[in-house]
């Protein structure tokens, strides 16, 4: 029947993952979904054969300015998030070989003179980390001065990234 929704559709979820939080999954009617991402950085990891991924949304580069919150929250900051999204991804059957990433944010959101410049930071502390960990990334949006929203299809691997500007499309499955 012309205009009925397909049976996945009527299933299909968003999962919100929030500031400092990550969220992992193998449910391809799932789609991750982090918001308004500013000085903060996201990563997105998909794994094509086994149809599973990952988000992060981290805000700060290192946990040291604040252990205490790094042991509460420690998707809060790249040294922390990072190994603990890919260990949740090893969890759900994802397989390190395979793992597409997908970086967004690190913007200088702040009006007149940034001298904290924590975007960048963050994404160098990204960079650096997955570089030191061996990852490739496939694609990037990063720096500049406009905030992004990322989503993650997993069932598709698709990656729509919002901005006040523009809506683009990336794929982590081909």
């Amino acid at each position: 029947m012309a205009g009925a929704p397909s049976i996945s559709s009527l299933f299909a979820q968003r999962v919100v993952v929030g500031v400092g939080d990550l969220g992992v999954s193998n449910n391809t009617s799932i789609t991750l979904s982090t918001y308004a991402l500013g000085s903060c950085v996201a990563v997105a990891v998909y794994d094509p054969v086994a149809k599973a991924g990952g988000l992060l949304h981290m805000m700060l580069p290192d946990s040291t300015i604040s252990p205490e919150k790094a042991i509460g929250q420690p998707a809060m900051f790249a040294d922390t998030g990072l190994p603990m999204l890919f260990r949740a991804l090893t969890g759900i059957k994802a397989d390190r070989s395979r793992l597409r990433l997908f970086v967004a944010g690190g913007a200088s959101v702040l009006t007149g003179n940034d001298n904290f410049k924590i975007g960048e930071r963050n994404i160098r502390a990204t960079q650096l980390w997955l570089q030191q960990q061996g990852y490739g990334v496939r694609g990037s949006a990063v720096g500049g001065y406009i905030s992004r929203t990322v989503h993650l299809d997993i069932g598709t691997g698709s990656i729509s990234l919002k901005t006040p500007m523009a809506n683009e499309k990336f794929s982590l499955a081909a």
